[in-house]
């Protein structure tokens, strides 16, 4: 499994290390006794490789049989599984899947079945914890409408949490989609709710820990209606 620095990242550690370099040069320049320039030297050493562990982005392939499979859109730990009503898109009951990411996960966000983007809309809102059920509704949101390939339809919702204050989106309506493609980014610590069609198998229990565009989460029941 590859990884890299995802593009959403470059210019905050561009920034961040000439910031830190000049704190640093600083403090060893005008700050005795040496110690203090030290401790300095640490703590942003620190800091910046938490950073740069924030921002990686690792190349993923679902390798098992993608047919009617949901694979977890991001790394985390699910947090809510239950039968909800769904009023914004699909006007219907169905199954919330919550994960949700601490600052130490991945961000980037899978896309988590093969289909078709139908309709892609942001949201601006609060910054509750995303722990919390209301932020599905109450925080900044983006909402992505997904066909998957046997016809059903899926939602699929990027919130932001109580540090993070921006969800980029790159799927665009009118295009397919694909697990092993990469539907957005948030920033420092956030969650993603999959709504799942009533009557989909679920593989996965509150507690569990998830792998973005690795970890089937679901399979869709069998349709036949054309997508």
């Amino acid at each position: 499994m590859k990884v890299k620095i995802h593009r959403e990242g470059t210019n905050i550690l561009v920034i961040l290390l000439l910031m830190l370099a000049v704190i640093n040069a600083s403090a060893w320049m005008f700050i005795r006794p040496a110690v203090i320039p030290i401790i300095f030297s640490c703590v942003s050493g620190v800091l910046y490789l938490l950073v740069l562990n924030f921002f990686r982005s690792p190349r993923r392939h679902f390798r098992g049989d993608s047919t009617d499979m949901v694979v977890s859109s991001v790394d985390g730990t699910v947090v809510a599984l239950e039968e909800v009503y769904e009023s914004e898109c699909l006007h219907r009951k169905v199954i919330q899947l919550s994960v949700f990411m601490s600052v130490f996960n991945v961000h980037a966000n899978w896309f988590p079945i093969n289909g078709k983007v139908l309709l892609v809309r942001h949201h601006a809102g609060r910054f509750l914890s995303a722990y919390l059920p209301k932020a599905s509704t109450d925080n900044e949101r983006s909402t992505i409408l997904l066909r998957a390939q046997n016809g059903q339809e899926i939602l699929v919702r990027q919130i932001a949490g109580a540090v993070a204050r921006r969800i980029v989106t790159y799927a665009e309506a009118g295009e397919d989609c694909c697990i092993d493609e990469q539907l957005g980014f948030i920033k420092f610590g956030s969650r993603v709710d999959i709504f799942l069609p009533l009557g989909t198998e679920v593989f996965v229990n509150i507690g569990d820990k998830t792998t973005g565009g690795i970890t089937p989460v679901a399979r869709l029941k069998p349709n036949n209606k054309e997508a």
